[in-house]
């Protein structure tokens, strides 16, 4: 295979071979719909917003970025290089990080009361990216503060609050296994589960308070969790009942669910891909521990899998850093480009140190690709591998409208 050079080398990561001029957008409605984020109705694999087809390109120091405190600065980092896509896990794990119900004793929390400084910080994220049009993808359930250590001090462990016990609910106080065992009951508790309601009260609750200040707002995706393994019901209920909330307002809002496994043919990436009536998008960010040819393919598979009713596909997550676990500092920059090219409506720099963040090489791709986009009629095009003669297994890749503009990566 020919060597690539490196992504952040170049002024721009693509030649243009020819461009023509797309068509002026129609004015933005300011109500309604049309200013909330949507599919594209002319080319829905796309995303809409404020009525003008939009390309979501991101990165960010930290996954639950309504807890970091310089908050505002960074949103301005990332705007200034052509950002417009964060990602949002309700988590608390970190140091400096608050939980979202009141600490009544040291360790011990009350369920029915909150801890205001959560929902101020959370707030001000939703208003801070909302003045600066800026795409922010919630994910309800932080999988990972539900298990191991930060289980330990979560307060919807029994052990860490004065609302009910292990014996009430059957949520167990200790998790020592890695999520995928799915081994904590938190996770079944819905009516086509385990039906725990003391439990889904509780959760309920949670919920509607995020609601509450989210639904206000349209710039908001929402995930369901993060690498989830657990039963497709418990995705399945929560997306309901978000979407029934925004019915009852009249509002419109798009869900989908992330899944753990890597391979998108997996059957958990069918309660996803085959429900476009409970996910109006797929989040395919798993895919991003695949590399090279490998990555493009398992991409276009599934976008041909659903090119009946074409779909919104997100990574939120693009993972590969040399400081990280999966994948190098130039297997992150190819994932992103790929992505791009490969017709995806969404693509994020996982945090640091699994992800480049919002880092200098993360920035310059940012600049690149925003560059190649504002100038390049991305949405009226396809992936076009077919253009490209004598090619080496990732090698090149070309996004196309034949005949008219083309693009080669």
């Amino acid at each position: 295979m020919k060597r690539h050079r490196p992504v952040s080398a170049l002024p721009l990561a693509a030649v243009l071979l020819l461009v023509v001029v797309p068509a002026v957008p129609q004015a933005a409605d300011a109500s309604g719909t049309a200013s909330r984020i949507r599919p594209d109705p002319d080319h829905p694999a796309y995303w809409n917003y404020r009525g003008q087809p939009v390309l979501l390109l991101g990165g960010s120091v930290e996954d639950n970025l309504f807890q970091i405190p310089d908050l505002e600065a960074h949103l301005d980092l990332l705007q200034s290089v052509g950002g417009n896509y964060v990602r949002c896990t309700m988590s608390c794990r970190d140091d400096g990080n608050v939980w979202p119900f009141k600490e009544v004793a040291p360790g011990r929390y009350d369920l029915d009361q909150w801890n205001e400084a959560f929902w101020e910080r959370f707030e001000r994220f939703l208003r801070l990216t909302a003045q600066r049009d800026i795409i922010v993808q919630i994910e309800l359930w932080a999988t990972f503060d539900y298990y191991r250590d930060i289980w330990e001090r979560n307060p919807f462990n029994p052990k860490n609050n004065v609302n009910y016990t292990a014996e009430e609910t059957r949520l167990p106080m200790v998790v020592n296994s890695h999520p995928t065992r799915t081994e904590n009951n938190f996770f079944w508790s819905v009516p086509a589960e385990r039906n725990q309601p003391t439990v889904l009260r509780y959760q309920r609750r949670f919920v509607d308070r995020l609601l509450d200040h989210a639904l206000p707002y349209g710039n908001v995706l929402y995930c369901m969790d993060n690498e989830t393994s657990v039963t497709p019901e418990w995705g399945w209920y929560w997306s309901g009942r978000i979407r029934s909330r925004a019915g009852a307002d009249d509002l419109e809002v798009q869900t989908t669910e992330m899944w753990d496994a890597w391979d998108l043919a997996h059957a958990m990436h069918n309660a996803t891909f085959d429900h476009p009536r409970i996910y109006s998008f797929v989040d395919i960010s798993q895919n991003n521990h695949q590399k090279g040819q490998a990555h493009w393919d398992n991409l276009a598979k599934q976008r041909a899998r659903i090119a009946g009713q074409p779909r919104p596909l997100n990574n939120v997550k693009i993972y590969g850093a040399d400081t990280g676990r999966f994948g190098a500092t130039q297997d992150g920059q190819e994932r992103f480009w790929r992505s791009i090219f490969g017709g995806c409506a969404a693509a994020r720099f996982h945090r640091p140190d699994s992800g480049l963040g919002l880092g200098e090489i993360a920035q310059a791709n940012l600049r690149s690709a925003r560059l190649l986009t504002d100038r390049f009629p991305v949405f009226t095009c396809r992936p076009a591998p077919e253009l490209l003669g004598a090619r080496d297994p990732n090698e090149a890749y070309a996004l196309s409208r034949p005949g008219e503009a083309t693009a080669v990566y």
